[in-house]
């Protein structure tokens, strides 16, 4: 049976953001370690991406958007 934490969609909200933030951080430091420009405006572009989705997760939490005021 799933505990109060596992049903509380704050629970599960705050650690995709929390593993995101960790992809982030992860693809930004590798910029520094690559020589590919390609691959360093990859790494960057999937950063912002991730920010982007790390952002809803945190807006449906706070029922920042209209979207998630339903």
């Amino acid at each position: 049976m799933a505990s109060a934490a596992d049903r509380d969609p704050r629970h599960h909200t705050q650690k995709m953001q929390t593993r995101l933030q960790e992809t982030i951080d992860h693809l930004r430091e590798d910029i520094g370690k690559v020589d590919e420009p390609q691959l360093k405006a990859m790494f960057e572009t999937a950063a912002e991406v991730l920010g982007g989705l790390k952002k809803a997760f945190s807006d449906y939490e706070q029922k920042n958007e209209a979207a998630w005021k339903r």
